[in-house]
């Protein structure tokens, strides 16, 4: 209701009882199916839309737990599964785009959901419990992951072909300045989450790209100049 700037006064007209009715029936918290499906019926929704919005606003996990992060880095399929069902891909969607049966989709979503990560509904859907933008654990199995398999090969690359961009940057930076930066930095991420979320919910992926993005940022210069400056940093 208030998504959608509507009052009790409006919703008690719209069903047809008087506003105490309304104030009572939401104080009380006990609904009627027949009564919440008349109550959806004049806000334009379905109780499918209503048990989804409520699902999307519960909160999700932030950082994974030290055995979370290896069960994953521990099973290549899983891992793979894992990143895609965080970009809202179906189980459908994966057997279709990868060289997976169906039955090794199923378990590996069966997997997820006894690590906590999902949960699995009936029809293989799937009810994320893990954030978009959760952090690795500091030196955890994913971060070192990601330094021996991942970090090397992404860079590998001269970020010239299409939907590619590289900027290197050099400057001598105040700490103020740093810590600026590094906000803008996450609000950037923050936007990329946002992006994610929302195309994620279309119906046709044709277009869509995995797409990854690394925004780096330390105190650092060159070994070799380094070498060069008259007391150590």
């Amino acid at each position: 209701m208030r998504e959608r700037q509507q009052t009790y006064a409006a919703l008690a007209e719209g069903i047809g009882v008087s506003e105490s009715s309304v104030k009572r029936l939401f104080s009380k918290k006990r609904l009627s199916l027949e009564r919440l499906e008349q109550i959806c019926g004049y806000l334009g929704l379905e109780i499918v839309d209503l048990l989804e919005m409520a699902r999307s606003s519960e909160p999700r996990m932030t950082q994974l737990t030290q055995e979370q992060e290896q069960a994953l880095v521990g099973d290549q399929r899983l891992l793979l599964v894992g990143l895609l069902v965080l970009s809202q891909w179906s189980a459908a969607e994966i057997v279709k785009a990868y060289r997976l049966t169906e039955a090794e989709v199923v378990k590996a979503l069966t997997t997820l959901d006894k690590l906590g990560i999902i949960d699995l509904l009936p029809g293989n859907r799937i009810k994320l419990r893990l954030a978009r933008n959760f952090s690795w654990r500091k030196r955890g199995p994913l971060q070192q992951f990601f330094e021996a398999r991942v970090q090397r090969q992404f860079f590998e690359s001269s970020f010239h072909g299409i939907g590619e961009l590289r900027f290197v940057v050099h400057a001598s930076l105040s700490e103020h300045s740093n810590q600026l930066l590094q906000q803008r930095m996450r609000k950037l991420a923050e936007e990329f989450d946002a992006l994610a979320e929302e195309d994620g919910r279309a119906a046709n992926r044709a277009g869509h790209w995995g797409t990854t993005m690394v925004l780096a940022m330390r105190p650092w210069e060159l070994a070799i100049f380094s070498e060069l400056r008259r007391a150590p940093r």
